[in-house]
């Protein structure tokens, strides 16, 4: 309601009277203003609820603004700096927290999950070749060589070994595999790491080194000449 709004109202209600003073009692003039003033035609340009909700939060943020300018040193200008100074520590926290998540994820470790053995990742291998899933496929059969070399007391069981690290092993027992050793390595970090496609070819390799491994004698080192028996 506009200060013209109730003039005009104040003017019917004294239009109204007779043309001798007005002397009507305070609480019935109350009453006969409040029914002139409810009268819909003084309220059609008046915010609606949420024209006057909006109005309500902008006049208390604006508040809030005037009262952390006029506290902080430097007015508008230090409360700037703050704000940005804040905003670069979120970020920075952002980036340090993501970085903390991913590390796990870009761990070159071998071995992951829940141990198990070399026949049950050979098993999981078969069933994600079936059905083509040949990242899956490579990766599986590769902890399946490593863990049946470690079944066979051939390495040494190492939880966080890395593909490249339990192939060098590997390669000493058996040195005529080394370089497919390395290979299937290679292979695994390029499909883990480094967002390669498995292939059916390059399964059908890693299959072949793990038959061939499992069929093939170590070539263990041979006893230094003096030792006891």
């Amino acid at each position: 309601m506009t200060t013209g709004g109730i003039a005009v109202a104040l003017g019917r209600l004294m239009a109204r009277s007779d043309d001798g003073p007005v002397r009507i009692p305070r609480v019935p003039a109350r009453e006969a203003a409040e029914r002139e003033l409810s009268d819909p035609r003084y309220h059609q340009h008046d915010p609606n609820p949420i024209q006057r909700a909006l109005n309500w939060f902008w006049d208390h943020v604006d508040a809030l603004f005037q009262a952390a300018a006029g506290v902080t040193p430097g007015g508008w200008t230090g409360l700037l700096v703050i704000a940005a100074a804040v905003v670069l520590l979120l970020v920075a926290l952002r980036l340090r927290l993501g970085a903390i998540r991913r590390t796990p994820a870009t761990s070159r470790a071998l071995f992951a999950d829940t141990p198990r053995t070399a026949a049950e990742h050979r098993s999981a291998a078969d069933r994600y070749a079936a059905d083509g899933h040949w990242s899956h496929a490579v990766q599986e059969r590769l902890r399946a060589i490593v863990l049946s070399l470690e079944e066979r007391v051939l390495l040494t069981p190492g939880p966080g070994r890395t593909a490249d690290e339990a192939a060098a092993e590997a390669g000493r027992v058996f040195p005529t595999y080394a370089e497919r050793l390395r290979a299937a390595a290679r292979a695994f970090d390029d499909i883990t790491y480094g967002g390669h496609p498995g292939t059916a070819d390059a399964y059908a390799l890693m299959s072949a080194l793990d038959t061939d491994l499992q069929q093939d004698k170590p070539q263990l080192a041979a006893p230094a000449a003096g030792s006891r028996r």
